[in-house]
Formats: structure tokens, sequence, C-alpha cells
């Protein structure tokens, strides 16, 4: 979507159909379909409405939170007690808004017109943001996100509308199984976007210190693995930097 020299800039609706179209051309797209199937399925078996499970889906927009926040609330616990593990669990997605707005924003940005990009900032939108948006111009990135965002939260509804009518005949293990793409697809897409010594790094420190930590039951283990691999990748790279 590059614009040649001489050529006019996409307008913002052309720049969002873009971004739309990109999310259905990323395997992402199915697998969001994929995991929300497990999702809706597991809101179904816990007595939760058509309804709620399309309006969690679009205001949570995390679907490990949503786990969180099905399994939690249908196994009895408070509200506050709900919210406050929903609001750890999605805690890991503050680095990818921050790493993100940057490459959308433009002088002229106003502040309220980041809200709706950093709202669907997901680990899906944001693996194919970063990939796709170095190639789009900048006045059109906004809108490309949006629209890639918003394409990936479609193909959630419509995993959640199959799941929800399909739960009762969905065996247990299939369910489960459903709910592990996550993860699987976010470590795939993760290495196919490793470039630099530094995001190898930090991928292979996080696969190694991910399990041990779990293992070792330290608490909050997804944010330990993240800020000492982080870290060690990002010292060794600034290390490598400075002896060259």
């Amino acid at each position: 979507m590059c614009s040649a020299p001489g050529k006019p800039l996409p307008s913002a609706f052309e720049a969002f159909l873009a971004g739309f179209r990109a999310a259905w051309r990323s395997v992402l797209a199915y697998v969001l379909i994929g995991i929300y199937v497990g999702i809706a399925a597991l809101a179904h078996d816990f007595d939760f409405g058509l309804s709620w499970m399309l309006l969690s889906t679009a205001l949570v927009w995390a679907g490990p939170a949503q786990v969180i926040l099905v399994s939690a609330l249908g196994s009895g616990a408070t509200a506050v007690e709900t919210a406050l593990a929903v609001s750890v669990s999605s805690a890991r997605l503050l680095p990818m808004v921050i790493s993100l707005l940057p490459l959308i924003r433009t002088p002229r940005t106003r502040h309220r017109e980041l809200l709706l990009p950093a709202h669907l900032t997901a680990v899906s939108m944001w693996i194919e943001a970063l990939r796709l948006l170095p190639g789009i111009p900048r006045d059109a990135r906004m809108p490309f996100a949006n629209g890639l965002g918003v394409s990936f939260m479609v193909a959630a509804q419509v995993g959640s509308l199959l799941g929800y009518y399909l739960a009762a005949s969905l065996p247990p293990l299939l369910k489960a199984g459903l709910l592990f793409l996550t993860p699987m697809s976010f470590l795939i897409s993760t290495t196919r976007n490793c470039r630099l010594l530094m995001d190898w790094l930090a991928f292979g420190f996080g696969i190694v210190l991910g399990p041990l930590l779990a293992a070792w039951q330290l608490g909050l283990d997804m944010i330990w693995t993240g800020i000492v691999g982080g870290s060690l990748a990002y010292g060794i790279h600034r290390l490598r930097e400075a002896l060259r």
C-alpha cells in the first residue's frame, strides 16, 4: 500500500478498508475464530447469555482475560476479585500499546483519536500491525490499524456466535484445544517477526524462563518472564552495541 512518487495518499476510508482486508489475509483471523469458539463454548457452559458473550468480547478484547472473566464469575468469584484478575492479565497489553502508538500517530494526531487503536491493540492486531505498518504512509497508518483491529474483532465475534451455538456438540478436549490456539499462534507469529539479535534473545529467554517460573510457582510468572527476559535481551544488545 506504499504510495508511489506523485501518487495521492489513500483516504482514511481506503486505508481502513485496506487494514480490514489485510486481517483476513492473515492466519490470525482464522485462529481467532477458533479461539473464540472455545471461549464462547465455555461461556455457554457457565450459563452466560449470547449478548453478554458478544459484549464482553468487544469490551475486554483479550482472549486470556476473557477466559478469566468467564471462569471467575462462573465459579462464584466477586466482581472486585474478577476485575482485579482481569486487569492483571491485561497488563501485558500495555507495552504493546506503548510500542504501537508511536508508529501510527502524527504531529497532528489528537489524544482522543488514539483511544480506539489503543483499545483494539491485542496480540493479533499488534503482531500484524508491526509487520505491515512500515510499508504504509504515516498519514494512513491510524485508519489502517483501526481497520486491522476491527476486522480481527469481527473474526472474534464470528467465532463467538459459532461457539455459543455449537457448545452442546463440542467435546471438552476440543474446547480445551481451541483455547490453546492463543499461546501457540502468538509463539509462531512472534518467531516469524524476529529480525534482530535482541528479538531472538528475548524470545529464547522467554521460552526458557516461562516454564521454569511457572513450575516454581513464584506467582506472576508471565510478568516476571517478560521483565527478566526482556531486560536481559536489551542489556546484551546494548553491551554488544557498545563493544562494536
